[in-house]
């Protein structure tokens, strides 16, 4: 049988932070010593007063489908913190609630994007951005930083890749993979060019809570009401909940984008999990017993413990240099002193110490690559200790 597969199918490259994270799970269940630095997810559980709202509404048989765009309880629970933690007023029916922030990213570019549109993403970026681009028909122009700039696009960069066939600028900041923050002020410079230039702003703020050494956020919307009209936040409760199972994402946008994700929404995935929905709604408002994110301040203590030690330790390693993140959980070694490519980098460690790390290639990076520090301090010591030991065989 000759089955004919997609052209668009065929044109994506699979996860690879999904299979290294696989080949690493599968190395652990053989019996190997494995360190994992793959995961993009805390290694804290979700907190327990969300667990327990989901599981009353088990409980209490709230099993059936939902509004595709998400129960009217999440969705103003979700204008509730973009008005208390970002100063934006939304309506109800300008947010749509997904399975999950990719869902979401995926929903956005899929409603505004066809064949012919250009998407610029800056580099390094989240592998799934330029996909889901060629998945709409689109076209990923990428814009290359490196360390030197802590991996962040310029003013200039972006107007010169803008063209008539511009649609969408997709900033992602605290960033996945590289743990940058983009300040206000240059956030905003991003942002006046996209309105001057009629180019719409996806802005990414899955890691907005995670941030370091006195870093500030300020969305790019919450600048003028040429921001706002020209933004579409996507968002999620995976990462500052520690919630990545449960898929649940959200957005907000102009009410006609809005308006057209919820029709693509309805026709793919319907409503995000019913019981989720409520486990959701105690994320973001808290209950009487638990305020929402007071957990956060004890995680990020924990995580920026663990950041100071792995930068301290990657920055003293042969081959090696390495942008200390300002957010997120991840680091983004340079290892182009190794004279190893990332791919075949990853390859060696793994193989040779049983260290699990993201390519940099995934992420339009060859020079470099990733390690999320969302692993316990005892991981992170026996894992750099390896990766330190295999540097020095490099360096012979």
């Amino acid at each position: 049988m000759n089955y004919k597969i997609s052209s668009r199918a065929a044109s994506l490259a699979p996860s690879l932070t999904l299979a290294i994270d696989s080949k690493a799970k599968a190395l652990k269940a053989a019996g190997e010593d494995v360190v994992g630095f793959g995961a993009g997810e805390p290694d804290f559980d979700t907190p327990q007063h969300i667990k327990d709202a989901a599981a009353a509404a088990l409980a209490a048989g709230f099993t059936k489908y939902t509004p595709s765009s998400g129960i009217p309880e999440l969705r103003e629970a979700i204008v509730q913190k973009f008005k208390n933690e970002n100063g934006l007023t939304y309506k109800p029916s300008q947010i749509i609630a997904s399975c999950g922030g990719k869902h979401s990213c995926f929903n956005v570019i899929y409603a505004t994007c066809e064949a012919g549109d250009e998407v610029i993403i800056p580099a390094p970026y989240w592998l799934s951005y330029p996909e889901m681009a060629k998945l709409a028909g689109a076209k990923p122009v990428i814009l290359e930083t490196s360390d030197k700039t802590e991996f962040k696009v310029t003013p200039d960069q972006l107007r010169a890749a803008i063209t008539p066939k511009t649609r969408l600028f997709i900033l992602n900041s605290p960033s996945n993979p590289t743990g940058s923050v983009y300040s206000p002020e240059e956030v905003k410079a991003l942002g006046d060019i996209c309105v001057e230039k009629g180019v719409l702003i996806m802005s990414d703020e899955i890691y907005e809570h995670l941030l370091y050494d006195g870093a500030k956020v300020k969305s790019v919307a919450s600048f003028s009401q040429a921001h706002y009209d020209h933004t579409i936040i996507v968002h999620g409760l995976a990462k500052a909940w520690s919630m990545t199972g449960w898929r649940i994402g959200f957005l907000a946008a102009p009410e006609p984008i809005a308006k057209a994700i919820d029709a693509v929404q309805s026709h793919s995935t319907s409503n995000p999990t019913s019981f989720a929905q409520k486990g959701a709604v105690a994320a973001l408002l808290g209950t009487k017993d638990h305020a929402s994110l007071a957990h956060l301040p004890g995680w990020l203590a924990e995580f920026d413990k663990r950041r100071k030690y792995a930068h301290g330790k990657l920055s003293g390693m042969p081959g090696l240099t390495c942008v200390n993140a300002k957010g997120a959980f991840y680091l983004f070694p340079n290892i182009s002193g190794t004279g190893l490519k990332s791919a075949e980098f990853c390859a060696r460690l793994l193989e040779t110490e049983k260290v699990a790390a993201v390519p940099g290639i995934a992420f339009g990076a060859d020079d470099y690559i990733r390690l999320s520090y969302a692993t316990s301090m005892a991981n992170i010591e026996k894992g750099m200790e390896r990766i330190e030991r295999f540097c020095k065989t490099l360096a012979k």
